[in-house]
Protein backbone atom coordinates (compact mmCIF):
# COMPACT_ATOMS: atom_id res chain seq x y z
CA UNK A 1 0.00 0.00 0.00
CA UNK A 2 2.89 2.36 0.72
CA UNK A 3 4.33 1.79 -2.75
CA UNK A 4 0.93 2.49 -4.27
CA UNK A 5 0.63 5.71 -2.26
CA UNK A 6 4.09 6.93 -3.29
CA UNK A 7 3.26 6.18 -6.91
CA UNK A 8 -0.01 8.07 -6.54
CA UNK A 9 1.74 11.12 -5.11
CA UNK A 10 4.64 11.28 -7.54
CA UNK A 11 2.79 10.35 -10.71
CA UNK A 12 0.43 13.28 -10.50
CA UNK A 13 1.04 16.13 -12.88
CA UNK A 14 0.28 18.50 -10.02
CA UNK A 15 3.15 17.06 -7.97
CA UNK A 16 5.59 17.41 -10.86
CA UNK A 17 4.39 20.95 -11.48
CA UNK A 18 5.01 21.88 -7.83
CA UNK A 19 8.43 20.22 -7.84
CA UNK A 20 9.24 22.06 -11.05
CA UNK A 21 8.24 25.36 -9.45
CA UNK A 22 10.46 24.62 -6.45
CA UNK A 23 13.36 23.76 -8.76
CA UNK A 24 12.94 27.15 -10.42
CA UNK A 25 13.64 28.95 -7.12
CA UNK A 26 17.42 28.28 -7.05
CA UNK A 27 17.64 28.70 -10.83
CA UNK A 28 16.01 32.13 -10.75
CA UNK A 29 18.10 33.21 -7.77
CA UNK A 30 21.34 32.18 -9.47
CA UNK A 31 20.42 33.83 -12.78
CA UNK A 32 19.31 37.04 -11.04
CA UNK A 33 22.55 37.28 -9.05
CA UNK A 34 24.60 36.46 -12.14
CA UNK A 35 22.93 39.17 -14.21
CA UNK A 36 23.28 41.79 -11.47
CA UNK A 37 26.88 40.97 -10.48
CA UNK A 38 28.74 44.20 -10.08
CA UNK A 39 25.64 46.32 -9.56
CA UNK A 40 25.33 48.12 -6.25
CA UNK A 41 21.74 47.05 -5.84
CA UNK A 42 21.81 46.21 -2.16
CA UNK A 43 19.93 43.21 -0.85
CA UNK A 44 20.78 40.60 1.79
CA UNK A 45 24.47 39.97 2.38
CA UNK A 46 24.24 36.24 1.65
CA UNK A 47 23.24 36.99 -1.96
CA UNK A 48 26.67 38.54 -2.44
CA UNK A 49 28.29 35.35 -1.15
CA UNK A 50 26.87 33.48 -4.13
CA UNK A 51 29.16 35.36 -6.53
CA UNK A 52 32.19 34.11 -4.59
CA UNK A 53 30.98 30.54 -4.25
CA UNK A 54 28.14 28.91 -6.18
CA UNK A 55 27.53 26.42 -3.37
CA UNK A 56 25.67 29.18 -1.50
CA UNK A 57 22.86 28.99 -4.06
CA UNK A 58 21.43 25.88 -2.37
CA UNK A 59 21.47 27.51 1.07
CA UNK A 60 19.92 30.70 -0.26
CA UNK A 61 17.20 28.82 -2.13
CA UNK A 62 16.23 26.88 0.99
CA UNK A 63 16.09 30.09 3.02
CA UNK A 64 13.87 31.76 0.42
CA UNK A 65 11.60 28.72 0.02
CA UNK A 66 10.86 28.03 3.68
CA UNK A 67 8.46 30.91 4.46
CA UNK A 68 6.12 30.48 1.47
CA UNK A 69 6.92 28.04 -1.32
CA UNK A 70 7.54 24.91 0.73
CA UNK A 71 4.53 25.41 3.05
CA UNK A 72 2.36 26.05 0.00
CA UNK A 73 3.34 22.84 -1.77
CA UNK A 74 3.34 20.75 1.40
CA UNK A 75 -0.10 22.12 2.28
CA UNK A 76 -1.42 21.03 -1.12
CA UNK A 77 -0.08 17.49 -0.78
CA UNK A 78 -1.06 17.02 2.88
CA UNK A 79 -4.50 18.56 2.42
CA UNK A 80 -5.24 16.11 -0.38
CA UNK A 81 -4.26 12.94 1.51
CA UNK A 82 -7.69 11.83 2.77
CA UNK A 83 -10.01 14.41 1.24
CA UNK A 84 -8.71 13.58 -2.23
CA UNK A 85 -9.64 9.92 -1.82
CA UNK A 86 -13.04 10.90 -0.43
CA UNK A 87 -13.74 13.24 -3.35
CA UNK A 88 -12.97 10.44 -5.82
CA UNK A 89 -15.09 7.93 -3.90
CA UNK A 90 -12.23 5.49 -3.28
CA UNK A 91 -11.95 5.52 0.52
CA UNK A 92 -14.42 2.71 1.19
CA UNK A 93 -12.85 0.54 -1.50
CA UNK A 94 -9.44 0.96 0.13
CA UNK A 95 -10.85 0.10 3.55
CA UNK A 96 -12.43 -3.15 2.34
CA UNK A 97 -9.23 -4.22 0.59
CA UNK A 98 -8.81 -4.88 3.59
CA UNK A 99 -6.89 -1.88 4.90
CA UNK A 100 -7.30 -0.84 8.52
CA UNK A 101 -7.93 2.78 9.28
CA UNK A 102 -4.71 3.12 11.27
CA UNK A 103 -2.71 1.77 8.35
CA UNK A 104 -4.59 4.02 5.97
CA UNK A 105 -3.73 7.14 7.98
CA UNK A 106 -0.10 6.13 8.44
CA UNK A 107 0.41 5.42 4.75
CA UNK A 108 -1.21 8.70 3.74
CA UNK A 109 1.04 10.60 6.13
CA UNK A 110 4.10 8.71 4.85
CA UNK A 111 3.28 9.91 1.34
CA UNK A 112 3.24 13.52 2.55
CA UNK A 113 6.54 13.03 4.38
CA UNK A 114 8.12 11.57 1.24
CA UNK A 115 7.09 14.67 -0.68
CA UNK A 116 8.66 16.93 1.98
CA UNK A 117 11.96 15.09 1.68
CA UNK A 118 11.88 15.03 -2.12
CA UNK A 119 11.09 18.75 -2.31
CA UNK A 120 13.92 19.86 -0.03
CA UNK A 121 16.47 17.54 -1.64
CA UNK A 122 15.45 18.82 -5.07
CA UNK A 123 16.06 22.43 -4.04
CA UNK A 124 19.50 21.58 -2.66
CA UNK A 125 20.58 19.50 -5.67
CA UNK A 126 19.34 21.99 -8.26
CA UNK A 127 20.89 24.85 -6.27
CA UNK A 128 24.27 23.13 -6.14
CA UNK A 129 24.12 22.28 -9.86
CA UNK A 130 23.16 25.75 -11.09
CA UNK A 131 25.63 27.33 -8.68
CA UNK A 132 28.44 25.20 -10.09
CA UNK A 133 27.50 26.19 -13.63
CA UNK A 134 27.24 29.96 -13.13
CA UNK A 135 29.73 30.68 -10.34
CA UNK A 136 33.12 29.50 -9.10
CA UNK A 137 33.23 26.67 -6.60
CA UNK A 138 35.67 26.56 -3.70
CA UNK A 139 36.04 26.22 0.07
CA UNK A 140 33.03 27.49 1.98
CA UNK A 141 33.36 29.89 4.91
CA UNK A 142 30.98 28.80 7.67
CA UNK A 143 29.21 30.99 10.21
CA UNK A 144 31.93 30.17 12.72
CA UNK A 145 34.56 31.64 10.38
CA UNK A 146 36.27 28.38 9.46
CA UNK A 147 36.49 27.06 5.92
CA UNK A 148 35.48 23.61 4.75
CA UNK A 149 35.88 21.87 1.42
CA UNK A 150 33.14 21.27 -1.09
CA UNK A 151 32.47 17.68 -0.04
CA UNK A 152 32.23 18.65 3.61
CA UNK A 153 29.76 21.39 2.70
CA UNK A 154 27.80 18.88 0.58
CA UNK A 155 27.26 16.81 3.72
CA UNK A 156 26.09 19.88 5.57
CA UNK A 157 23.77 20.76 2.68
CA UNK A 158 22.14 17.35 2.99
CA UNK A 159 21.72 17.96 6.72
CA UNK A 160 20.08 21.30 5.87
CA UNK A 161 17.67 19.49 3.55
CA UNK A 162 16.84 16.99 6.29
CA UNK A 163 16.34 19.82 8.77
CA UNK A 164 13.93 21.62 6.47
CA UNK A 165 12.07 18.39 5.64
CA UNK A 166 11.80 17.74 9.37
CA UNK A 167 10.42 21.26 9.82
CA UNK A 168 7.52 20.44 7.48
CA UNK A 169 6.39 17.35 9.43
CA UNK A 170 4.21 19.29 11.83
CA UNK A 171 2.52 21.14 8.98
CA UNK A 172 1.98 17.82 7.17
CA UNK A 173 0.24 16.42 10.25
CA UNK A 174 -1.99 19.49 10.43
CA UNK A 175 -2.84 19.06 6.75
CA UNK A 176 -3.64 15.38 7.34
CA UNK A 177 -6.05 16.30 10.12
CA UNK A 178 -7.67 19.01 8.02
CA UNK A 179 -8.04 16.49 5.23
CA UNK A 180 -10.12 14.21 7.46
CA UNK A 181 -12.59 17.00 8.18
CA UNK A 182 -13.84 17.46 4.64
CA UNK A 183 -14.41 15.75 1.32
CA UNK A 184 -13.29 18.87 -0.54
CA UNK A 185 -9.50 18.77 -0.98
CA UNK A 186 -9.21 22.46 -1.82
CA UNK A 187 -10.68 23.37 1.56
CA UNK A 188 -8.15 21.27 3.46
CA UNK A 189 -5.30 22.62 1.34
CA UNK A 190 -6.35 26.21 1.90
CA UNK A 191 -6.76 25.70 5.65
CA UNK A 192 -3.28 24.17 5.93
CA UNK A 193 -1.59 26.94 3.96
CA UNK A 194 -3.44 29.66 5.89
CA UNK A 195 -2.38 28.12 9.21
CA UNK A 196 1.23 28.06 8.02
CA UNK A 197 1.05 31.78 7.27
CA UNK A 198 -0.76 32.56 10.52
CA UNK A 199 1.86 30.71 12.56
CA UNK A 200 4.65 32.74 10.97
CA UNK A 201 2.80 36.00 11.57
CA UNK A 202 2.24 35.14 15.23
CA UNK A 203 5.91 34.23 15.55
CA UNK A 204 6.82 37.83 14.62
CA UNK A 205 4.71 39.48 17.31
CA UNK A 206 6.82 40.34 20.38
CA UNK A 207 3.67 40.52 22.50
CA UNK A 208 3.33 36.75 22.06
CA UNK A 209 6.83 35.75 23.16
CA UNK A 210 5.36 33.13 25.48
CA UNK A 211 3.66 31.43 22.54
CA UNK A 212 6.58 31.41 20.09
CA UNK A 213 8.32 28.22 21.32
CA UNK A 214 5.11 26.25 20.73
CA UNK A 215 4.46 27.40 17.17
CA UNK A 216 5.30 24.73 14.58
CA UNK A 217 7.07 27.34 12.42
CA UNK A 218 9.24 28.71 15.23
CA UNK A 219 12.29 26.58 14.38
CA UNK A 220 11.97 26.67 10.60
CA UNK A 221 14.98 28.95 10.14
CA UNK A 222 17.00 27.63 13.07
CA UNK A 223 19.53 25.65 11.04
CA UNK A 224 22.47 27.97 11.74
CA UNK A 225 24.10 25.41 14.04
CA UNK A 226 24.58 23.12 11.04
CA UNK A 227 26.79 25.76 9.42
CA UNK A 228 29.26 25.95 12.28
CA UNK A 229 32.42 24.01 13.04
CA UNK A 230 31.99 21.74 14.88
CA UNK A 231 28.37 21.02 14.00
CA UNK A 232 25.95 21.53 16.88
CA UNK A 233 22.71 19.59 16.78
CA UNK A 234 20.91 21.58 19.49
CA UNK A 235 18.52 23.31 17.09
CA UNK A 236 18.02 20.06 15.16
CA UNK A 237 16.98 18.29 18.35
CA UNK A 238 14.71 21.11 19.51
CA UNK A 239 13.03 21.22 16.12
CA UNK A 240 12.58 17.44 16.12
CA UNK A 241 10.87 17.51 19.52
CA UNK A 242 8.61 20.38 18.45
CA UNK A 243 7.57 18.72 15.20
CA UNK A 244 7.10 15.36 16.91
CA UNK A 245 4.68 16.99 19.32
CA UNK A 246 2.57 18.28 16.44
CA UNK A 247 2.76 14.92 14.65
CA UNK A 248 1.53 13.09 17.76
CA UNK A 249 -1.25 15.55 18.55
CA UNK A 250 -2.61 16.11 15.05
CA UNK A 251 -1.93 12.55 14.01
CA UNK A 252 -4.06 11.38 16.94
CA UNK A 253 -6.76 13.90 16.03
CA UNK A 254 -6.70 12.75 12.42
CA UNK A 255 -7.07 9.11 13.44
CA UNK A 256 -9.79 9.92 15.98
CA UNK A 257 -11.76 11.80 13.36
CA UNK A 258 -11.26 9.19 10.66
CA UNK A 259 -11.85 6.19 12.93
CA UNK A 260 -15.28 7.50 13.99
CA UNK A 261 -16.27 8.79 10.57
CA UNK A 262 -18.93 7.10 8.45
CA UNK A 263 -17.20 6.42 5.16
CA UNK A 264 -19.80 6.87 2.47
CA UNK A 265 -17.54 7.57 -0.48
Amino acid sequence: MLGSELALVFRRRRTWAMLGALALVPILIAIAVRLTTGDDSGGPAFLGDITNNGLFVAFTALTVSIPLFLPLTVGVVAGDTVAGEASHGTVRYLLVAPTGRVRFILVKYAGAVAFCLAATLLIVLVGAAIGAVLFPIGPVTLLSGTQVGGWSYAGRALLLALYVALSMLGLSAIGLFASTLTTVPVGAMAATVVLAGASQVLDQLPQLDWLHPYLFSHQWLGFGDLLRDPIAFDSFGSNAVLQLGYVVVFGALAYSRFATKDVLS
